[in-house]
Order: structure tokens, then C-alpha cells, then sequence
């Protein structure tokens, strides 16, 4: 294959978002290995012209306009990373340049070193583009003359030797440098813009134990691949021409992904979810709208869902169907997968049935049973609980289900303590003392428990230990992290960021209330997060969270619908995955064939 015949290829593989930046380094590589355009037998070899550019540099030095150059290993030692056209010749970087100069900072306690008319460049100003036409900073003139800095004329190519290695640009105006900084003077004989093209494709690992630089023997002593002088400019037009291509091809990309993510909103605004003014993520950015304006009022959602859209069939059908076309990258199904949990959260995802027993009626069954077992100050707290008022439920429900507070249906919510707070110390095996760190997604494993208590400590702690079914739930730190406690890691205590919910396994089946959490929850505790170093919420947020509760025969349904759909997610994104990587090796196969003929 060909390069002729890789661009004909290209809308193959510009689905890939690094497509265009893959065929951008893939031109320059073709550039500095005369493969971009077609060598001219009338063209002065390279080796004549390296012959006049060392003259050049010989009479430069015995008038004593620059310094005696470096001496440098004989380029017929080179040892070369690719074939080049035998018009071409390798060289030392050194050879082929006239001049080079470093750069050095003025005193920053001085200030009328500072804020002068001299612009004054550090790699934050250099690679940003291929030009630099001002700078950060600036120096006065008495910065410069009282420091190691160098006025750079305009027309050099500035590299950076430091702290950003390979980092490169043209200064079209004068400029001092820093010592991060090395200015390269380019012979008049040779084209300034192909030694950036040149640059843009080499890396070089550098030295150093805390910062890596390379040193300017090093630099010099790069191999060069010296074309003859009137192709360097065919290969910068060429070069240019084909950048300019690849503008384009990336503009229309971004254009065709916008309306990707617009029909994707569209596609999942028409499964019974707006949107619109939602994130990747899931979360609500859309201005917030008065009670009165904007809610479904069904009890069962839009008509797509009420007139049976969404049957046991139809649902997973339609995301086999159409979404594969859609969901293009990782985002596309984190917004999906984020969508399937606001539907299920909301009565949306399947049909109710009439014959479940209300919500209301499971609460106050739940209520009477509680009154009789609690203690006083049991009763306290459920009296703390306020009324739940319209403004704190999002959205509207239907007709058998009921906002709750969580505190409302669970026995206990409290929250770890830290051993050593009261005098107690790790061990290096024992009981499990569980940190967020070890919830992985929404499971406590055993491998991922680094600490460990005495069973005295863990006697100690009494208030924190866990029992089998309770829910955990992280008040700090990584705020609303979940999971189930089981068997399988008990004893076990956890540290103060997290919480336990013990007792809502009456009220909710416990899948469909860790999907809650991943839903409407995670965002209401999200918003009430306050602290300075570490985000938390207090246990009292915690009791008072708004939650949906849905009969527990629909929880079930609902949970094995949600499952049901994201083993579908699971199967989009690994066909994702596989189209990314096939895509990913035709791209890596294609260039290498190319840049191999």
C-alpha cells in the first residue's frame, strides 16, 4: 500500500478519534524520509550543499561573527534510523546548523528586570504552535544585560532541551530565552521550516535523575537526514498543503461527532429520558425549571412508554438495533448506561402492575412494626426527619410508588471509627477493616482490604461493626461509593468515610437501591458535599436523603430489566472496544506498510 492509497483508506479509519493525528505524524514521517514528494535529478545533492553550508559557517567564524563550532563525531559513523533517497545525505544536526545559543532567567527579586519590552520565552511559550510571536513574560533590558539570557533575532528555531523535551518553535519576533531553551541559527541554504518538520518527528529520552535534559553535545550530535535544498521547500509546501487537508478532514470529524452526540440525546430523549441538559455522566446541567413546568404528570411516563414501546421485547431490541450506529465512543455508553438508571428511578423502565401492593402501604406496615421495636431515641430521630416537601423530590412518580426519607426506613445509620483515634493499632492480618479504597465496582473483595484490626480492636469497636446485607455508602472522599456487605468478608469494621444503612432491606430490595444511589442519590449527595481538604456529607444528610420507593415486586422487575440492559451495554462496549482496536492496528499496519516502501 501505497500513501496514495492510505488516504483513499482514510474514511475507513477515521472513526478512530486519533485518526487525524495519526495521518498528521504519519505525512511528517514521510517528509523527513523522502518519501512525500519526488526527487529531481537536477537537484544539487545534499552532500554539495552540506559542502557550501560548512564554508559558510567556516568564514562566519574567522570574522569572528559566531563562535568555533563544537567538534563533533564524523557523520560517516552515524548510525542511521532509516533509508533516505541517495541524493540525500545523513549528517550531524550540527553540521548542517550555523549558530546556536541558551538563554538564562534574571533575578526574580529584582523587579526592573521585569514587565520591560522584551518579550522573554520558558517553555510554557514554546510548542504551543509552530510560531511564537510573543511571550508570557516579558524582560526590561537591564534583565537582559544583568543575566546569561539571549536576544534571539527573528527566523530561529527554538527547541526546548529542558523540562518538555522535543518541544519546538519558529520565533517571528525577538525574543529572549530562558535555560530551558536553546536557539538554533539555520544557514540561509537550507529551509527553516523543514528542520521544524524535523524536530516534530524526533524524540530523544534525555538524562538527569529529577528534571531530564539533554545536553547540547547531545543535541548537535542528532542524525540529520540533509535533503537537497530545493526539495526541502517541495516537502514544506507539500507538507503545508497536506496539513492543511487534515484541518479539514478533522473539522468535518468534529462536526460529524457533535451531531453523533446530538442524535444520541435525541435517540435517548425519545426512550422517555430528556437529556438534553444532562452531561456525559448523567447529571442535570440544564437550567432548573418553576414545580409547575416541565414534569410528566403520568403516572407512566410518555406515550412511547404507556403505549407499550417498551415491552419485554422491544427495549433491547431497539438498543440492538439503532444505538450500535450511535454509540461510538466510551461516553456514548456511560450517557446510556446513566439514562437506564434515571428510567428505573423513575417508573419509567417497565410497566406497573395494579395487583402490587403500594408503596404506601409497605411504608406503613414498616412504620407500625418500627414503633413497637425502637427505643426513645429511635423515635428522636425519626422526629428530625422534616416532612418531605415537593421541592425535594425531582421528578414525579407514579401512582403505587412514594418518596421516602432513608432514614425513614432504616434501623441504623452510622458511620466507622479510625483505631488509632483511641489508642488502637493496625496489625498485619486479622479483621477486615474496610476503607472506600476497597469498593470496587459495588463490591467489597477481599483482595482489595489492605488493613487489618485485632479482634480486640474490632470488640472495641462495636458501633461500626458490620453485619451481613448492610449497605455501605461513603460520606467522604469519593462521596457515594456503595455496597452490599456479605459473608464472604466478615468480621469486618469500616473507618469514618463511610456509613452504614442497616434495616432498609425491608423496604428495598438492595440492588435496586444501590441503583438508586447510582442515580438520583449520588447527585443529592453530591450537592450537599461541604469540607475543605476532603469533601463529606454528615450522617444527618444521609437520613434525610430523598429516595424513590417503588413496591418491592417492581423493584425486582426493574432490577432485572436494568440488568438485562446493561449486559446489552456490556455488549456495545465490547463491540466498541473490538471496532477501536481493529480500527487502531489498520491505522498502525497501514503506515508502516506505507512508510516502508
Amino acid at each position: 500500500m501505497n500513501p496514495k492509497r492510505l488516504l483513499q483508506h482514510f474514511n475507513e479509519i477515521a472513526e478512530a478519534p486519533d485518526a487525524v493525528p495519526r495521518l498528521r505524524r504519519f505525512i511528517l514521517d514521510l517528509a523527513v524520509r523522502g518519501k512525500l514528494v519526488k526527487q529531481n535529478p537536477e537537484d544539487e545533492p545534499a552532500s554539495e550543499l552540506l559542502k557550501r553550508i560548512l564554508v559558510e559557517k567556516d568564514q562566519l567564524e574567522k570574522k569572528g561573527i559566531i563562535r568555533k563550532s563544537l567538534a563533533l563525531a564524523p557523520s560517516e559513523g552515524i548510525k542511521t534510523p532509516f533509508e533516505i533517497p541517495p541524493s540525500w545525505k545523513w549528517t550531524r544536526l550540527g553540521d548542517s546548523i550555523i549558530d546556536h545559543k541558551g538563554g538564562g532567567t534574571p533575578s526574580k527579586n529584582n523587579s526592573s528586570y521585569w514587565d520591560g519590552e522584551i518579550f522573554w520565552a520558558s517553555v510554557k511559550d514554546i510548542g504551543k504552535s509552530k510560531y511564537v510571536d510573543q511571550t508570557i513574560d516579558r524582560i526590561t533590558k537591564a534583565g537582559l544585560d544583568n543575566s546569561s539570557s539571549n536576544l534571539i533575532p527573528s527566523g530561529n528555531l527554538i527547541v526546548v532541551t529542558r523540562m518538555g523535551l522535543g518541544k519546538v518553535s519558529i520565533n517571528r519576533v525577538p525574543i529572549a530565552i530562558n535555560q530551558d531553551l536553546r536557539a538554533l541559527f539555520i544557514s540561509n541554504l537550507a529551509a527553516i521550516d523543514f528542520y521544524y518538520i524535523f524536530f516534530k518527528t524526533t524524540s530523544y529520552e534525555g538524562s538527569g535523575l529529577t528534571v531530564k535534559g539533554i545536553k547540547i553535545e547531545e543535541l548537535l550530535s542528532l542524525p540529520f537526514p540533509l535533503p537537497p535544498f530545493p526539495e526541502q521547500h517541495r516537502i514544506v509546501a507539500k507538507v503545508d498543503k497536506l496539513m492543511a487537508l487534515c484541518d479539514e478532514l478533522e473539522a468535518a470529524q468534529q462536526k460529524r461527532e457533535q451531531r453523533r452526540d446530538r442524535l444520541v440525546a435525541a435517540t435517548l430523549n425519545g426512550l422517555g429520558m430528556d437529556v438534553s441538559g444532562m452531561d456525559v455522566s448523567g447529571k442535570d446541567v440544564s437550567p432548573k425549571r418553576p414545580q409547575s413546568e416541565g414534569r410528566d404528570r403520568s403516572p407512566n411516563g410518555p406515550q412511547l412508554i404507556k403505549s407499550g414501546g417498551f415491552g419485554e421485547t422491544a427495549l433491547p431490541q431497539f438498543f440492538l438495533t439503532h444505538l450500535p450506529r450511535l454509540t461510538t465512543r466510551p461516553e456514548h455508553i456511560q450517557q446510556l448506561r446513566q439514562t437506564i438508571l434515571n428510567l428505573a428511578v423513575r417508573g419509567k423502565l417497565i410497566p406497573q402492575d395494579p395487583n402490587d401492593e403500594p408503596a404506601s402501604e409497605l411504608l406503613n406496615r414498616l412504620r407500625t412494626h418500627r414503633a413497637q421495636l425502637t427505643a426513645p431515641r429511635r423515635k428522636q430521630k425519626e422526629n428530625s426527619l422534616g416532612i418531605l416537601k415537593e421541592a425535594e423530590c425531582p421528578f414525579e412518580l407514579p401512582n403505587t410508588w412514594k418518596w421516602i426519607r432513608l432514614g425513614e426506613v432504616s434501623t441504623l445509620i452510622t458511620k466507622g471509627s479510625t483505631p488509632t483515634s483511641y489508642g488502637h493499632v493496625f496489625v498485619k492480618s486479622g479483621i477486615n477493616f474496610i476503607k472506600v479504597e476497597a469498593i470496587k465496582d459495588g463490591r467489597i473483595s477481599a483482595e482489595n482490604v489492605t488493613s487489618y484490626i485485632s479482634e480486640e480492636t474490632h470488640e472495641f469497636l462495636k458501633r461500626s461493626q458490620l453485619q451481613n446485607g448492610d449497605f455501605l455508602f461513603s460520606i467522604a472522599g469519593s462521596i457515594g461509593t456503595c455496597a452490599v456487605v456479605t459473608n464472604s468478608i466478615l468480621p469486618a469494621n469500616i473507618n469514618q468515610a463511610l456509613a452504614i444503612i442497616r434495616g432498609a432491606d425491608a423496604a428495598f430490595f438492595v440492588s435496586f437501591l444501590q441503583y438508586a444511589t447510582r442515580s438520583c442519590l449520588l447527585e443529592l449527595a453530591l450537592a450537599k458535599a461541604r469540607g475543605g481538604a476532603m469533601n463529606n456529607i454528615s450522617l444527618e444528610d444521609v437520613r434525610n436523603f430523598a429516595l424513590p420507593l417503588p413496591p418491592l415486586p417492581e423493584q425486582h422487575r426493574i432490577v432485572a430489566k436494568v440488568d438485562e440492559l446493561m449486559a446489552i451495554c456490556d455488549e456495545l462496549e465490547s463491540q466498541l472496544t473490538g471496532s477501536a482496536t481493529a480500527r487502531h492496528r489498520f491505522i498502525e499496519a497501514t503506515l508502516n506498510e506505507a512508510i516502508a516502501i
